[in-house]
């Protein structure tokens, strides 16, 4: 019989974004809704929050997570863009395209698997992007999922899969896309690479950055 659930499932009211972005500062984690999948967020910048995801999940330490953010200013503080980057984040953020980068000092190694460079991506679900601006910090959220299985497209999902290893889920409604996102590998902008097929198609891409 699985272990019974815990978690809470919150509307997005005003007041209720307010009350979990202070749970995250504190390092908890929650599941969080975008337009891709539902994902279990934790502050990018706190190890032991990033720590949390992995043994929540299951989650091999050797797959790093992606960081998300709310505004392309945030860009810089985590990641060293290029023109290419900015290209392709002008044209597709807020949306679901993942751009790997060269990390700053400031992203933990437990977010990047001990590697030099870290993945990024502007969420476009508005919900997201709110708790986002409320907490002040990026986030780290891969689906949230036990490792392994199905991604989650709704909080009832979250709830049956990892409901007894959290105590706060936000409903966002039902996902839209259904399918993770696309991941570029930007770190040397000459020669782009298509590391995850998503919503973004590789023709949209050559089309974005003329090649």
């Amino acid at each position: 019989m699985p272990p019974a659930s815990r978690a809470k499932i919150y509307r997005g009211t005003t007041r209720n974004l307010r009350f979990l972005a202070g749970k995250l500062r504190q390092g908890e984690l929650m599941g969080v809704p975008s337009e891709t999948v539902y994902g279990l967020a934790g502050d990018a910048l706190n190890p032991r929050a990033c720590r949390r995801i992995f043994a929540v999940k299951g989650r091999p330490r050797t797959d790093p997570l992606i960081v998300h953010i709310h505004q392309l200013e945030q860009l810089e503080l985590i990641a060293r863009p290029n023109p290419a980057a900015y290209a392709l984040a002008k044209a597709c953020w807020p949306g679901p395209l993942t751009l790997i980068l060269p990390k700053q000092d400031c992203v933990p190694a437990e977010v990047t698997a001990g590697g030099d460079s870290v993945a990024v991506r502007m969420p476009a679900h508005p919900l997201f992007l709110r708790l986002l601006q409320a907490v002040g910090r990026p986030l780290a959220a891969p689906s949230a999922n036990p490792f392994g299985y199905v991604s989650p497209t709704t909080a009832e999902h979250v709830r049956d899969g990892l409901g007894h290893r959290i105590d706060y889920i936000l409903d966002g409604g039902p996902a839209k896309v259904g399918l993770e996102s696309t991941i570029v590998d930007l770190r040397d902008p000459a020669r782009p690479r298509l590391l995850r097929p998503g919503a973004i198609s590789r023709a949209d891409l050559r089309r974005i950055l003329g090649r």
